[in-house]
């Protein structure tokens, strides 16, 4: 559709854009990026024929533009530049209805049915119909921006280009804008390229994108392949870090601000005196937000807390929204709800078990609370018909003094599960419906945190020194936790723990 072939060009006798080369395919979305003065805009300007080539060709459907007159190209390829403080006195609607120019052979001397259906529809699209009589100088930067969108859709052009459309936008109408045009390069065969100052709007709309720096080629490729920390790090002279966004498969880069505030280089040190125990929950309230991957009833999956509640119910706890019900409880006894990570359990707390353990630069606490009444062999082919459940959940929590890498809280978990089944081995813990021994209970819980200050450990596997720690204590906490569970249930005896 469109081909960018080795241009080159720039103003006043001075190269600005240097051998640029790409290709855009019908209904694709593609983003231009750089930092200021990278030569984005000079670029667009080639492409839309405003600005002459030094050497290089811009070609539609294999045809130069050069070989188009202004009229053709208009059908072919509209243009959105940045927007201009210069506005006329022309109402909204007039305004939009210049687009439809290229297709008529007069000005406005055959205004047709089709013509006012298709004005009609795209300022209804671009939400803007409603104050169409108005002057376009009455409406702020967001609006008219919206406006002089309208007027290039109505063009009905195959090909947009568009110089940071999100400018004087807010939030909510820069999704609004980005959703139609990728709604029209999709369902329309609407070819876009867009330049955007937002690396993360663009990872999550572009298909491809053109990365520039002082008006050269940095990278052209899907999103994942060019925002890749090293070469953003290197283009925008920042540091950044790459991320998965967590609802779509999508990068995303999250700056990491230069100077720290006093509170933020505070150090912290996870031990036994910073838990609070009573008979309704344990506590744990860091003074700085620990990294957290965890399976709490609130605060699941990563986030970054300082707050960690495993609270006590009753056996007989039924809600129809748990979730709800524990944020609400979080709420009522001061635990702000963004900041906590919270478990159930219907174990009784007095049963928990805790110990710090040191390792070489770097310490780990566990804390467990555990029972077992509704053990489980998670290998099992059926779940057994529905049974009243016991009181028992295991709930494991890991506190790691030292910076941990992604790969180090998987393997903790790893290690701490593989400890877990190996304790109710040991402790002849049996699935009461199969007899076959039981690998956990059908409600366990666990998190992993750490400060992220210290000592960088990679790893966490049963090779490793944490491994080793986390598996060690996982399982000696587990079985005390265990032993306090069957001595408090007089059932002791009737067990061997060796």
């Amino acid at each position: 559709m469109l081909k960018v072939e080795n241009v080159s060009g720039g103003y006043d006798g001075e190269t600005i854009v240097k051998d640029i080369h790409f290709s855009v395919g019908k209904g694709e979305f593609f983003g231009i990026l750089g930092p200021n003065g990278s030569g984005k805009t000079t670029l667009l300007k080639m492409m839309s024929g405003l600005l002459e080539l030094e050497q290089g060709e811009v070609k539609i459907d294999d045809r130069s533009i050069s070989d188009l007159t202004k009229k053709q190209l208009a059908k072919k390829m509209a243009v959105l530049p940045q927007l201009s403080p210069q506005v006329f006195p022309y109402t909204v609607k007039e305004t939009v209805s210049l687009g439809r120019y290229a297709h008529h052979r007069g000005f406005f001397q055959t205004w047709t049915d089709e013509d006012e259906n298709i004005v009609q529809k795209v300022m209804k699209q671009t939400n803007i119909s409603h104050f169409q009589d108005n002057s376009v100088m009455e409406h702020s930067g967001g609006e008219q921006q919206r406006i002089f969108l309208a007027q290039a859709l109505v063009q009905k052009p195959d090909i947009l280009l568009l110089d940071e459309p999100t400018n004087h936008l807010d939030l909510a109408y820069q999704k609004e804008l980005l959703d139609l045009l990728r709604t029209r390069a999709r369902e329309e065969g609407l070819t876009v390229v867009a330049i955007l100052h937002d690396l993360n709007l663009a990872s999550l709309y572009c298909d491809k994108i053109l990365l520039m720096d002082n008006g050269e080629t940095r990278a052209v490729a899907d999103p994942d392949d060019v925002f890749s920390e090293e070469l953003i790090n290197h283009v925008y002279q920042t540091e950044v870090v790459k991320q998965p966004h967590s609802k779509i498969a999508k990068p995303q880069l999250h700056l990491l601000p230069g100077k720290k505030s006093e509170r933020e280089g505070e150090q912290v040190k996870i031990d036994e005196n910073m838990l609070s125990i009573s008979p309704e929950r344990i506590v744990l309230q860091s003074k700085q937000p620990l990294k957290t991957v965890s399976s709490g009833v609130v605060g699941a999956g990563a986030g970054w807390y300082s707050n960690f509640v495993n609270r006590h119910v009753d056996a007989t706890y039924n809600c129809t929204n748990h979730r709800e019900e524990m944020r609400e409880y979080l709420t009522n006894h001061g635990f702000p709800v963004s900041q906590t990570v919270g478990m159930m359990t219907a174990v009784t707390l007095e049963d928990n078990s805790y110990r710090v353990y040191e390792g070489d630069g770097f310490s780990v606490m566990i804390v467990v609370t555990a029972g077992v009444g509704n053990a489980v062999d998670s290998t099992r082919e059926n779940s057994p018909v529905a049974a009243p459940v016991k009181p028992g959940t295991i709930n494991t929590w890991i506190f790691v003094n030292g910076k941990l890498t992604d790969e180090a809280y998987i393997q903790s978990i790893i290690t701490a599960t593989e400890a877990k089944a190996q304790v109710l081995r040991d402790c002849h813990i049996l699935d009461a419906h199969t007899k076959k021994q039981a690998t956990g209970t059908s409600t366990d819980s666990i998190l992993v945190a750490a400060t992220q200050q210290g000592k960088e450990i990679d790893y966490a596997g049963t090779a490793t020194e944490l491994g080793a720690i986390i598996g060690r204590g996982v399982y000696q906490e587990m079985k005390q936790s265990i032993q306090h569970y069957f001595k408090r249930k007089k059932m002791h005896d009737h067990l061997s723990f060796n």
